[in-house]
């Protein structure tokens, strides 16, 4: 008797959203860690760890699937592209790694909420 798996791509906008909530999830968990623990600008934190905060605003309506918070989030993240890029380019170290892993978490949030606004999209009848 076969055991049946479901496919993973059986509900693409689930997966979407699987991968924009736990994108998102990661970078708030990257940025905190980043600030206060890992690599902080001063010894000991800073309150540089608060760039986390904007992060935790679209979070409720990312899991939730609502297609407004996909379109304004995929702006917001642009700036965390932003000092990932411009960290990654100029520090150095473990800083530089972790911009490098900013950048990656940023781009894959932003492709999947760019993806499931524009699946997610109603269409117009000629």
């Amino acid at each position: 008797m076969a055991l049946s798996l479901p496919a993973p791509a059986a509900d693409p906008l689930r997966a979407l959203r699987l991968i924009a909530s736990a994108s998102l999830v990661a970078l708030i968990a990257l940025c905190l860690a980043w600030e206060l623990w890992l690599a902080p600008l001063r010894p000991g934190g800073s309150l540089i760890a608060l760039k986390a905060l904007p992060l935790a605003l679209p979070l409720a309506g990312v899991m939730a699937g609502r297609r407004y918070t996909y379109q304004w989030s995929s702006l917001l993240i642009l700036a965390y592209f932003a000092e990932g890029a411009t960290r990654a380019w100029a520090d150095y170290g473990l800083s530089r790694t972790l911009a490098f892993g900013e950048l990656a978490l940023s781009m894959l949030f932003f492709a999947a909420a760019v993806t499931y606004a524009h699946v997610t999209q109603p269409r117009r009848q000629p």
